[in-house]
Parts: structure tokens; sequence; C-alpha cells
């Protein structure tokens, strides 16, 4: 348009840097972090990350090179989500529960210069380097986080001849001029997806990204000023699902924990006063099922974000009871984590509140930041009709998208292919447009021609008294193809037989979508807390086509 120009003044390359900045400044005094017995101010903060940034460039890291981190929620591990980017460089953060043998493999993928590590896991480092150096390939440099909270116990950077954290930092300077983006689709963290198959994919965030969806989190949870934020959500998933930059945005305080227990959730939350927390469904089942001895009354209004995987009903109904107001957000690594949300409806209060906990545990529209999202017939592009009944793919457009998978252009092109973000999930549309997850692609059951969803069948055990965690998968059937195959973890003191779990389901589904095998062991889970359907597909495969009238007990 004539008269205009795009220039400083008016056009700054987005990014959550921006965030720790604003906030050193008008939220200096006030504590961004605690950890036990320790503690740290916006102002103080800021300077650490500015320090951080400065020695990683002396180290000789630059704009574009990937700095990996393998730390559970501990204050560096927050730090370092400003202190990277702040060097120009790109944060790995990696899954803590990887073996030796996958974190070899990611550091050679991603190409990262300097990796730090946690002294609960160097051993896992050590091993990753060893494999490393078997192959010929060049070892980063390994910077020690040593135990911060002086009550708690450590190991001694000395014992392992490595650059330690804190020694790291005060090797850098107050001085340094950070490196902000040139363009705002610049990278600034690099995750890899969750590992429930074999090869996990780099996902590549860029700054503007980041930006968006940290101020959508802000938003869609409710989050004022100041709030206090309790870390329940690995800060390596999806980047906290962006709550490190969203909750430096409006000046709040980072509760910081190594693991989560019922126990310590309560704990925290009546200590501090906590306001936001989040975790996926697994989470919010722990806290269900404390013991009485481990709960706590709710100081106040504790906002809960869930996601990962759609929560049962029943889990979601007695968080309600116990005082949680729960926001149910879904998507994906490659949508930065929250990508849609299940807005509540004034007009819903009058439902039961059983009717109520269905509805929220709908994935709901795509959240402010997000242009669009759709259940689409992924042949014909053709959204699905709003009849709650015909299954579609989920598909997303918006800024919150991934650049793409590290050097992977084939998988980053069919992702997108139709211009479109294709999550490989399956839902179907409410009267009122309101997405529900009825499985991933490869997870739904077919028997005798009809489609069965695994998370039905799942919420409808998860409402069994004695039913801890229940996942189910589809087992060979020489008749039916296959028929549902029900993995479940009692509730320590209850005891349950196949068959009465069996006939709780008949009393609840329709006949073909009841469980024919009842299965009693641990489920596998990914860090964050997704059960790993390939490992429990790979053993009701091994059981063999279903006889009639059988259940299994391991």
């Amino acid at each position: 348009m004539e008269g205009t120009v795009k220039c400083a003044a008016n056009y700054v390359p987005l990014t959550p840097i921006s965030f720790l900045e604003r906030s050193a400044v008008v939220y200096r005094e006030r504590v961004s972090i605690v950890y036990g017995s320790v503690r740290f101010t916006w102002g103080e903060t800021r300077e650490r990350c500015v320090r951080l940034a400065s020695a990683l460039s002396i180290l000789g890291v630059s704009r574009g090179d990937v700095v990996a981190a393998l730390a559970p929620n501990i204050p560096a591990m927050y730090e370092l989500h400003f202190g990277v980017p702040m060097a120009g460089a790109v944060l790995c953060a990696l899954n803590i529960r990887q073996d030796s043998a996958m974190v070899s493999v990611l550091l050679t993928h991603s190409e990262a210069k300097v990796i730090f590590v946690d002294y609960q896991f160097i051993g896992i480092a050590k091993g990753a380097f060893d494999i490393l150096s078997a192959k010929g390939f060049k070892v980063p440099t390994l910077v020690l986080i040593a135990e911060c909270d002086p009550k708690q116990p450590s190991v001694s950077s000395s014992a392992i001849g490595n650059l330690e954290y804190e020694s790291f930092l005060k090797t850098g300077m107050l001085d340094f001029q950070i490196v902000r983006p040139k363009d705002e689709w610049d990278p600034i963290a690099l995750n890899y997806t969750s590992g429930t198959t074999s090869s996990p994919k780099g996902v590549v965030y860029s700054h503007r990204g980041a930006y968006l969806n940290s101020l959508c989190t802000v938003l869609i949870n409710e989050m004022g000023l100041t709030p206090v934020y309790l870390w329940t959500v690995p800060m390596f998933h999806c980047n906290g699902w962006c709550f490190t930059w969203g909750v430096a945005a409006q000046g709040g305080t980072n509760i910081c924990i190594r693991a989560i227990t019922a126990k310590a959730v309560f704990d925290n939350i009546a200590e501090h006063r906590v306001t936001h927390m989040g975790g996926a469904p697994t989470v919010l089942n722990t806290l269900v099922n404390a013991s009485a001895e481990e709960r706590k009354p709710l100081p106040c209004k504790v906002t809960v974000a869930t996601g990962g995987a759609p929560p049962p009903p029943h889990v979601l109904f007695k968080m309600d009871e116990l005082g949680f107001v729960v926001t149910h957000s879904y998507g994906l690594t490659e949508t930065f984590g929250p990508g849609t949300v299940c807005t509540w409806k004034p007009e819903w209060n009058s439902l039961p509140r059983e009717e109520q906990a269905k509805i929220k545990s709908r994935q709901g529209l795509h959240h402010v930041g997000m242009e669009e999202v759709d259940v689409k017939d992924p042949i014909t592009m053709k959204s699905v009709p709003p009849n709650a009944q015909t299954i579609g793919e989920v598909m997303f457009r918006g800024n919150p998208i991934m650049n793409g998978y590290l050097k992977n252009l084939k998988a980053t092109e069919e992702a997108f292919k139709g211009g479109w973000f294709r999550t490989g999930d399956l839902a179907v549309k409410h009267a009122d447009n309101y997405i529900e997850i009825k499985d991933r692609s490869k997870d739904i059951i077919i028997s005798g021609g009809e489609n069965i969803s695994s998370i039905e069948v799942e919420s409808v055990l998860f409402s069994h008294p004695a039913i801890l965690e229940a996942a189910v998968v589809g087992r060979p059937d020489d008749h039916w193809g296959e028929t549902p195959c029900a993995f479940v973890k009692l509730k320590d003191g209850c005891n349950a037989s196949a068959d009465e779990i069996i006939m709780f389901c008949r009393n609840h589904l329709p006949h073909y979508m009841t469980p024919k095998t009842i299965v009693f062991e641990d489920l596998p889970k990914t860090s964050t807390g997704k059960v790993q359907k390939f490992i429990l597909k790979g053993k009701a495969k091994a059981m063999g086509s279903l006889p009639r009238k059988t259940t299994s007990k391991l």
C-alpha cells in the first residue's frame, strides 16, 4: 500500500526470547524459579541465561548449531530454553527415558555440538559416547549439571571429569550481545517424536511458532499475571507444551520437581499455592487414585492442562470431584503441543456432571493461534459431516506447525500433502463441529467389518472401580479378523477376574466392542505417559488367533 514501509520500527521477528527480556524488567524481583531450597528471581534468571548464551558462544557454538540436553524438570533445564536460543543455537531436549543406544542415534542425527546432562543420567550419556566413539563419530562436549539444591545429594564434577554447569555459567559475560533470529521462521528447537516406534523423527520448531503457541497456552489455560506453575509436564516434551516460554510471558513462578508422584504434587500445591499445572491423563489418573495420606486440600483454584492422549471421562469426573479445573487440549509434537482446546460453554453447566465429563473429554476446536483444524477424508480431502459418526483424519493448518522433519524431506512432504498437516489421528465431528478423537489410524480395530475405537473401550474400562490403567488393541481372530484385547492394571488391593471385566464391558458397550481377551500386567509407556501400543500389539499377535471364550492372565 502506498506510503507504507517495512522497517526496524514496525517489524521485529517474533521470538519467545522477548518474554524473558520483558519479565526481567517488569518482574525483576519476583521469584521465577523454585526448586527445593533454591530460589531465583526473574532478574537473576535473565542474567544466568545471558551468561549461558555467552559461555556457549565462547565454546564455539554459533547460529544454527544444535545444543542437546538430557535433564528432568530442574532450573538448568528451564534456563536452557532461553540461554540456547539467545546464543543463536537450537535446543534439542532429549527424552530422559531413552537408553544409551537411542541417545547416540539422536546425537548423531542432530549433530549436537554440546550436551548438558543432569547427574542422574550421566551413565546414559557416557554409554552413548562409548557407542559414538566405537563408530568413529565425534563426541559432543559434555556439561554436567550437578544437584543445585544443597539439601539434596549429588556427585562432584571432578569425579566425572567434565565441565560443570555452574562453573560453565561463570565463564559467560553479562554484556553478551543476545543473538536474535534473522527470520522468525529460523529454528529455535528440535524435538524428537516420543519414540513409540523405533524411528523417532526430528521435529523442527520456529521462533514464530514457539512465540505464538506460548501465548496460546497462556490464553487457553486462563493464565493471568504472575501464575504459579507446577512442572508436571516434562520440559523435554514439546518444550513443556510451550509453557517454558509461556510462564515467562506472564512473569509467573516455575515450581520445579524431579519426580512426579501424587504426594509431591499435592505437597507442592499446598506449599506454593499452585495455580496451574499440566499432565497427560496418566498424571491425572495418579492424582485421582492417590491415597488419603497423600492427598491435601487445594488452597486455591488449580487449572490443569491435559492432553497427549484422550482422557477417560471417568478420570475427568474424579478430577472435578477433587476440585481441579481441567482444560483439555489436543496436539502433537508437530503442532508444538496444544493445537486445539475443548472450550467450555456456559450452557453445559446445567448438564449432569457425568455428561459434562464426556463433553470435556472431546478435543474441541483449534485455539486462537491455529488457523484451522478439520476432520477430512484422507483420499478426497472432503470434510466429514458433523454427525458424530463419520470417521476421518484430523488435519491442521496454521503458524504453530513444525517447519518439517530434520533431514527427512520425504516424510515432511507426506505430512504436508494437500496443504494440510496430516496427523494420522482418526476422529468424528459433533454437531457443534467439536472434534472427538476415536483412534490413531494404526490403532483402529476392525472386527467383522465394524470399526472399533480402542479409546471408547478404554473409557469404559477406566470406569471399572478396580481398574487403574487400561489399553486396548486388536488380537487376531480367525472368524472376525480381529477382536478387542484389553491389557489392564488393577488398583492396589483390588481384585477383578477377566470374566467379571468382560461382563462389565458388555453392560456398557455393544457386544461387538466388548474385549474378548483380558490380560493383567503393567502397561509399557513412553516418558510422556503414552501407552506403547505397538508393544501390546506384538503381545496380542503372539497369542495367536483367539479361541472361543478365552481369556488370558499373565
